[in-house]
């Protein structure tokens, strides 16, 4: 039935949310527009930059200094030398699928830089083969628009109804339910409600994909 099985990075291979956002929130606190952790993951998760920075830029009444982004991106990837690490059973999961016959890949929000670096800090990188690593910016769209799925599937040669997803944000969800692929949404550390509102099938461990999947 499956194919190809698709992998968001963050949240979903790499325990990266918290870190990233640890660092958005002691950023933007200190540029006047004060955050908890919890207030970062609601407002911003799983958006692109620029788009975090323009909801920042409204919330706060102007414009944030220039170089602001770079300089996040800094912070965020020193902090991720420092703390990151793969999420629990990532990699026999992806191991388990590969060793069934299937492809993998992974399609991000985030730039393919920063996907190099994560996986490689959690030791994933060897995992993926290097064509099978996609960012929403080889598109015109990011999730939750199709685009970026609808992209991965053309490059690997799969089609949509024999792809699964999994994602930990609605927005992925709604974006993999719009490519016509299956959707499973991964709520070890998510939204369990906004998923299943999104229409996605459940697992709270990674352990637990294989079966989901029916693969031995």
């Amino acid at each position: 039935m499956h194919e190809l099985v698709i992998f968001d990075c963050d949240g979903v291979l790499v325990d990266s949310e918290v870190i990233s956002n640890e660092v958005l929130a002691r950023m933007l606190t200190r540029e006047g527009l004060p955050t908890t952790l919890p207030e970062a993951r609601r407002d911003y998760q799983g958006l692109l930059l620029t788009d975090v920075r323009t909801r920042a830029e409204a919330k706060l009444g102007r414009l944030l200094p220039p170089g602001w982004l770079a300089e996040y991106e800094h912070e965020r990837a020193e902090a991720f030398r420092r703390e990151l690490k793969a999420v629990a059973g990532a990699a026999e999961t992806v191991r388990r699928v590969k060793a069934a016959g299937l492809k993998v890949c992974v399609a991000s929000q985030g730039a393919l830089a920063k996907t190099r670096l994560t996986l490689g800090l959690a030791g994933l990188r060897e995992l993926f083969p290097p064509d099978a690593l996609f960012s929403a910016q080889d598109v015109s769209r990011p999730k939750p628009d199709p685009a970026l799925f609808q992209h991965a599937a053309a490059t690997m040669k799969t089609e949509p109804s024999a792809c699964a997803v999994i994602e930990d944000t609605a927005s992925g969800i709604m974006a993999a339910v719009a490519a016509g692929m299956r959707a499973i949404g991964y709520a070890a550390d998510s939204d369990e409600r906004a998923l299943r509102d999104a229409d996605a099938e459940i697992i709270r461990s990674l352990d637990e994909l294989p079966e989901r999947l029916g693969l031995p």
